[in-house]
């Protein structure tokens, strides 16, 4: 049976670095990650226990992390608020007092919308001073 070369340099290039892991070493017993605040010393461990500490400024000690002051961002799609705004104006050709063919008493908006427009005009004449 005959081994494809660059196999055989990949085994002879990891041979240095199998030898150094010995086989049977075991994990520590336990490991302990700590967060530390301004000159606070870092804790040693007993017998095989390993700690490992991370320090932060004194002014963090008493903070909310940083994870929970931080704003969530938005869900990406419009608010609560505006999609039933949006079916309420497309449900209302339908109701009563609309200017509209569609549905029951849609004919009794029409005059209400009529003067609704005309009193907009009337506003606009007085603010640029047209009699």
């Amino acid at each position: 049976m005959r081994f494809p070369v660059h196999a055989l340099l990949g085994l002879a290039a990891l041979a240095p670095f199998l030898s150094l892991t010995p086989a049977s070493a075991e994990p520590p017993q336990r490991v302990f990650n700590l967060i530390v605040y301004g000159d606070d010393p870092c804790p040693k461990g007993e017998g095989e226990e390993i700690i490992v500490c991370a320090r932060k400024p004194e002014s963090e000690r008493y903070r909310i992390p940083k994870k929970l002051r931080e704003k969530p961002a938005p869900s990406g799609g419009p608010g609560w608020g505006s999609q039933v705004a949006t079916m309420e104006q497309v449900q209302r050709q339908n109701l009563p007092g609309s200017c509209s063919a569609i549905g029951s008493n849609g004919f009794t908006g029409c005059t209400a919308k009529m003067l609704e427009q005309w009193f907009a005009e009337r506003r606009m004449q007085e603010s640029k001073g047209e009699p």
